[in-house]
């Protein structure tokens, strides 16, 4: 067999909605990671280093404005349909990102950031069209690609972000980047007008559903929708909370530590961040094939462990043990998100996804906001304690893993 009929055979079912999505998903990451670096930097420059929980305080009002859009935005996507919220919110994300470039203070990246976590809302959409698009055979595969597509096209903006750095200093380079990001969102934007409704006879959408159906949506994510789902479903979700509330714990001070403990310079920092996005660019693809072979049960259980090694590695690292951390961190993102998609998908109907998937992110992301705010606060009292803590963490989540999840079987229902 040739290379081309390999990739054809391996690769034929990228098109439609997954096509235009996995390219809008490249012009976005070109620009998403270029000021991720350096963002913890920008928010003390502009003043939060007076303000010493800024940080979190922003990580949690993000989370907070995703979590009050979750319910709605799950029973939105099942209901009204995926194509409207997914092409409007990508808008609504564009045009945020001017509060980011024209900051005169760390309030005004507040004000940015949870406009983004509003616009959010079309995050279940998004995975429930993913799904939609996705033959059973190719969901791990599916899945893993979209991990090396972040992976891959995230790459180029530490470098980009780093060159600026050092080129227009802290302030203006981080300016210059946002409009950057901006530019390529709207670019997104306009290129998700091509997707196609997935939903059959999906009701028009009007402004007031997002008020009206809120009491619907939460009785139909925290009550219904559970009266079916199996129960592996909800164990399942636990695992990604707390995972959610671990990483945020230490992604919230990373790079503040590794310069004020570890002693790594600012102009050094951005380039840890090659080697993790090089590692899911490489191990996505093969970790995708391995889900799809032995089933996502036990490369989700290697997760936590390699997360509390990588955790380990950072803590009382050096700028070589820190790039050996972020290696496994980016195998631990790809482990974890990539085997509970699949989980999720085999075990969930897809009339259930997009209000299973507003469940996960409505608690996820409270948990996930709780956690930046207390990793910054835990930071302020012992620098080392959000590390500690979440490699405690990983624990409860390989037991559960073990005790609780299993994996959907052919024609029969998991509970």
């Amino acid at each position: 067999m040739g290379i081309k009929d390999f990739l054809k055979r391996e690769f034929s079912f990228i098109s439609g909605n997954y096509r235009i999505l996995i390219i809008s998903w490249i012009i976005m990451d070109i620009a998403m990671e270029t000021p991720v670096p350096n963002y913890q930097y920008y928010i003390q420059a502009l003043g939060g280093k007076d303000f010493p929980l800024a940080l979190g305080i922003i990580g949690l009002a993000n989370f907070l404005a995703m979590a009050a859009v979750a319910f709605p935005g799950g029973y939105l996507a099942d209901k009204y349909g995926r194509r409207w919220l997914i092409t409007t919110m990508t808008f609504g994300m564009a045009f945020s990102y001017l509060f980011f470039a024209l900051a005169p203070s760390w309030h005004f990246i507040l004000i940015g950031t949870t406009i983004q976590g509003l616009c959010l809302i079309y995050q279940p959409a998004l995975f429930a069209m993913v799904q939609d698009s996705l033959p059973p055979e190719r969901r791990g595969v599916g899945s893993s690609l979209i991990q090396m597509i972040h992976g891959t096209f995230n790459t180029p903006g530490p470098i980009i972000g780093g060159i600026l750095l050092l080129q227009f200093g802290l302030i203006l380079s981080m300016r210059i980047i946002y409009f950057f990001v901006l530019t390529l969102f709207l670019i997104a934007a306009i290129w998700r007008l091509r997707l196609k409704e997935t939903i059959k006879n999906a009701e028009p959408i009007r402004f007031r559903y997002f008020f009206s159906s809120y009491p619907q949506a939460i009785r139909e994510c925290c009550i219904n929708v559970w009266r079916t789902v199996p129960r592996s479903v909800l164990w399942l979700l636990s695992v990604q909370i707390i995972f959610m509330f671990a990483n945020a714990e230490i992604n919230v001070i990373n790079a503040i530590y590794a310069t004020y403990q570890l002693g790594i310079s600012q102009e050094l920092w951005w380039l840890t961040f090659i080697p993790l996005l090089v590692t899911m660019m490489v191990a996505s693809y093969p970790i995708g094939k391995i889900i799809d072979r032995i089933g996502p049960r036990t490369p989700l259980l290697l997760g936590p462990v390699l997360f509390a090694t990588s955790s380990l590695l950072f803590v009382q690292g050096n700028f070589f043990t820190i790039l050996v951390s972020m290696c496994l961190n980016g195998l631990v993102f790809l482990l974890v998100m990539s085997s509970a998609m699949t989980l999720t998908a085999g075990l969930v109907e897809p009339e259930n996804r997009g209000k299973v998937r507003g469940f996960l992110s409505f608690v996820g992301y409270i948990f996930t906001g709780l956690g930046m705010l207390l990793g910054n606060f835990f930071y302020n009292l012992i620098p080392q304690l959000p590390f500690y803590i979440t490699i405690g963490l990983a624990l409860p989540m390989i037991i559960i893993i073990v005790f609780r999840i299993r994996e959907a079987k052919e024609g029969a229902s998991v509970r």
